[in-house]
């Protein structure tokens, strides 16, 4: 590695520690599945919502339309009630393909209620309990299984990471910023989650919230993988490989042995239309 790819990881590493990502922390008492089960767990009235309010914003960015539905009193109580329902199973009583598409979906449906019941704000990172500014809500209770209290970060650091351990997660949950991956327009099942953990990795990654050139030796790659370096290798290399991976033919050509520099961005403004 040269001296200027070992510099750039380090900086990484630094500012992520100072941005506080979360490490993948499982929490006990979520790793147990039934994997003779063949029931399911109904996502139709998210999938709802999800054909209402996703629109496709410019360039090809899916934005959620918290305006229309917070004047919509019937979808938002669809919404909460979407939510009550999912409280109200064990995952423990589903298999591990089941628990997954549980758990993404009601990650990004408690974020659609939280931007929600604070609604309008620029920022979700304006919607906290504490007495810090501009914290975000993640670590705040907003949901509760089994009869526990479980935070946005609870779910994602202590549920989803750590038990799957699969880097496409970053794709699949959504914080509410155009920065983020999608909002997927379509409710995550046990059936479908292979393939939609592809497609919003293959939507990010070729988009300049994913990737942008600056030149032929500069690219500004999102802060995700910076934050969680450690979920894409660890090292710049390896996050630029990765990248390779799920670029269109053109990206992947450039992204190919590029050696050039590489910072990092992210945009926090709501993803709203």
């Amino acid at each position: 590695m040269t001296n200027r790819k070992l510099i750039g990881l380090l900086t990484a590493v630094v500012l992520a520690v100072a941005c506080g990502a979360p490490e993948p922390q499982e929490i006990a008492g979520w790793d147990t599945s039934d994997e003779t089960s063949t029931a399911t767990i109904d996502h139709g009235s998210w999938q709802e919502i999800l054909d209402g309010y996703v629109r496709t914003g410019d360039p090809g960015v899916n934005l959620f339309d918290y305006a229309a539905i917070s004047a919509n009193a019937g979808d938002t109580a669809k919404l909460s009630a979407y939510i009550d329902y999912l409280q109200g199973h064990d995952p423990s009583e589903y298999s591990r393909a089941e628990q997954m598409a549980f758990w993404i979906n009601l990650y990004n449906a408690v974020t659609v209620q939280v931007v929600l019941s604070e609604y309008p704000v620029d920022s979700i990172k304006e919607i906290h309990e504490g007495v810090i500014p501009n914290t975000g809500p993640w670590q705040d209770p907003h949901a509760q299984v089994n009869g526990r209290d479980l935070s946005l970060d609870d779910i994602e650091h202590g549920i989803l990471r750590p038990l799957w351990r699969d880097k496409r997660i970053h794709y699949a949950v959504n914080c509410a910023a155009y920065g983020c991956p999608h909002l997927l327009a379509t409710a995550f099942t046990a059936a479908n989650t292979e393939e939609l953990l592809e497609q919003g990795a293959r939507d990010y990654v070729n988009t300049p919230r994913g990737v942008d050139f600056v030149d032929e030796d500069s690219i500004v790659i999102s802060s995700i993988y910076q934050w969680y370096a450690e979920d894409f290798g660890n090292t710049e290399e390896s996050v630029v490989a990765h990248l390779v991976d799920y670029a269109d033919e053109e990206l992947a050509a450039r992204l190919d042995g590029f050696e050039g520099s590489i910072d990092y961005e992210y945009d926090w403004s709501l993803n709203e239309p």
